[in-house]
């Protein structure tokens, strides 16, 4: 079923052939919403046609304007100012995609990525640490890309990196072992992740005891961290790990282990999930196959100290090793070897990486290298590069134990939801413990998720709780609450008594402007979809959303839904109320948040 938007658009394209003679795709009329200040619903930007040499903006506008109105019921009426050609709808037609709308939820879904699949890899955390509030950006923002492409109509997989060997995995083993209290999380009461993280914490502190003296002598922090037994230790535990120490291999499945369950715990808290799990202990060396294929191919060269590299100089990057002298690989070597395991196991069409913009040279190299190598799937591949979140205090820094856990963030914002509720308690009257208990956990974690998600992901952003749990400006609290206010509607008395709504019973009342807006809003939508998954930016749904909820708050207070002396117009209103709360819910769904019934 086409949109409105897309039968303007085809309207357009046929108009400008008849009038002009003149062959364009209807995708190339771009529809916005005309501006309040102006009289239409629709405008089109009439400039792009005087190309064509068949008359100036206004005397283009007209004519097509005319045209438009004379072959079109549905149009009824239109302006033109200074190229831009505004269109009125009529009421009959609006009342008729009401009617679709409510009939057919799927008009909330498009069909551009049919038949394509495409594989989001996304949060990758290393295992030496929980997880922290970047990484919540870098969840929140890949699960919903993933809800965004899917309801875009494209297959999508989710996948997920674990970074779970090397130096860092082993600072945490050796200080486990160092302390010698075979601490576990049964024993203590705590998660895994905390636990491991916590003793990759003692090791930096370690470390520091013992550099301390080097620094004050003069030597280089780099070379004193060297010089340091508890660092020479490590790289000894990490060369044991390489050989297959089978000791350093039994601890190191252990405290990984303990770091998966509760990862996996934060992940269903989360309410994210992925189809494929890779683990850079089982791609590392495989990479070498890539890199043999690189040096058969003579794209890639051996230096004189036997380390592998490509010189990229010539597109604008610099030389890249490959692998290391000592036969080593480095994470661009694993990463060439899970593109490909990507490609094989689901053929994808495009393969975005969700990765924070610290690693925006690594992309540019890792692309470079697979598209020198030719591989098929090379064009398809894209990094969704994203700003840090940092907080009203300042960065965080792992090795110093100053981040915000997830677990703990999560915590709070709950709290915080829990705080914010109880100052109303008539609102929730009736409600059991269980059922308070789930609210304050889909208010808080819906704030969560909303305020990290609702900024272009290219943006550094600052993550103030306090904000993001007001029931005022853009916040989940706020959508979350306009939906309520849908539900409540719904279960008024005389909702019951309401017929079906028919758009051939033409409403007691004129159309108020607010109706008319919303309308408008929710016949846009398809299109802000498929920007959002043309453009990778989720925060496209996050404000659509908040302007929707704004939107219909401002109708609720103006208009009286519900009439008993107006029946038609209280079948239009009640199922306009309905269907703004069906796309409400539809948008936060992608967004990973859970709308409440009541709050």
């Amino acid at each position: 079923m086409a949109t409105i938007i897309e039968a303007i658009q085809l309207a357009a394209a046929g108009a400008v052939k008849e009038l002009f003679q003149i062959e364009m795709a209807p995708a190339d009329f771009p529809i916005q919403e005309t501006r309040r200040e102006f009289t239409g619903d629709f405008t089109i930007v009439v400039f792009p046609l005087t190309k064509h040499r068949i008359g100036n903006p206004q005397e283009i506008g007209e004519k097509l304007g005319q045209k438009l109105v004379a072959d079109h019921p549905d149009i009824v009426a239109y302006n033109v100012i200074k190229g831009f050609l505004n269109l009125s709808l009529s009421a009959d037609s609006w009342r008729k995609f009401l009617s679709d709308v409510a009939e057919n939820p799927a008009h909330f879904r498009n069909t551009h990525g049919k038949d394509k699949t495409v594989v989001v890899e996304y949060c990758s955390p290393n295992t030496n640490k929980p997880l922290h509030l970047g990484h919540l950006r870098n969840i929140i923002l890949g699960y919903s890309l993933t809800q965004v492409l899917s309801a875009n109509g494209y297959k999508v997989i989710p996948v997920c990196l674990f970074n779970d060997r090397g130096t860092n995995i082993s600072k945490s083993m050796f200080a486990w072992l160092k302390a010698g209290k075979n601490d576990t999380p049964e024993t203590l009461g705590v998660k895994g992740d905390k636990l491991v993280g916590d003793y990759y914490v003692n090791f930096a502190r370690m470390l520091s005891q013992e550099t301390a003296p080097l620094l004050e002598a003069g030597v280089p922090k780099h070379e004193a961290e060297k010089q340091a037994s508890s660092m020479l230790a490590v790289h000894e535990m990490t060369v044991k790990w390489e050989e297959g120490d089978p000791e350093i291999r039994a601890l190191w499945a252990k405290m990984n282990g303990w770091v998966y369950t509760a990862f996996k715990d934060t992940f269903q808290r989360l309410g994210v999930h992925f189809d494929r799990f890779y683990y850079e202990s089982e791609v590392y060396q495989r990479g070498k196959e890539t890199v043999e294929e690189g040096l058969a191919k003579g794209i890639f060269y051996t230096t004189g100290d036997g380390s592998v590299e490509i010189d990229l100089t010539a597109d604008g990057l610099d030389k890249k090793t490959l692998l290391r002298s000592n036969g080593t690989t480095l994470y661009i070597t694993q990463d060439l070897a899970i593109a490909a395991d990507k490609f094989t196991e689901f053929g994808m069409d495009k393969s975005i990486y969700v990765v924070g913009n610290e690693q925006d040279y690594h992309f540019k190299v890792l692309f470079e290298v697979l598209k020198k190598l030719g591989k098929p799937y090379a064009e398809g591949l894209f990094h969704l590069s994203y700003g840090m979140v940092d907080l009203p205090s300042g960065k965080m820094k792992s090795r110093e134990g100053t981040t915000v856990e997830a677990d703990d963030l999560m915590d709070e914002m709950v709290e915080k939801a829990a705080e914010e509720t109880l100052k109303n308690p008539e609102k929730t009257s009736g409600m059991d413990e269980a059922e308070l208990s789930h609210l304050y956990n889909v208010l808080g974690i819906g704030a969560l998720k909303y305020y990290l998600v609702k900024v272009d992901p290219k943006k550094r952003m600052l993550f103030d709780p306090n904000e993001s749990i007001d029931l005022k400006g853009n916040t989940g609290p706020f959508v979350q609450y306009s939906y309520t206010r849908t539900q409540a509607v719904k279960r008024q008395p005389d909702a019951a008594k309401l017929g079906v709504f028919s758009p051939e019973n033409t409403p007691e009342e004129e159309m108020l402007d607010s109706e008319r807006t919303i309308l408008r809003m929710m016949a846009r939508y398809p299109e802000v979809l498929r920007e959002a998954g043309e453009s990778y930016n989720p925060a496209l749904i996050a404000n659509f959303a908040y302007d929707l909820a704004k939107e219909y708050n401002r109708f609720y207070h103006e208009a009286k839904i519900l009439r008993k002396d107006f029946p038609r117009t209280s079948a239009f209103r009640f199922a306009l109320s309905a269907s703004v709360g069906d796309l409400l819910k539809e948008a936060m769904r992608i967004l990973g948040i859970e709308m409440p019934e009541r709050m």
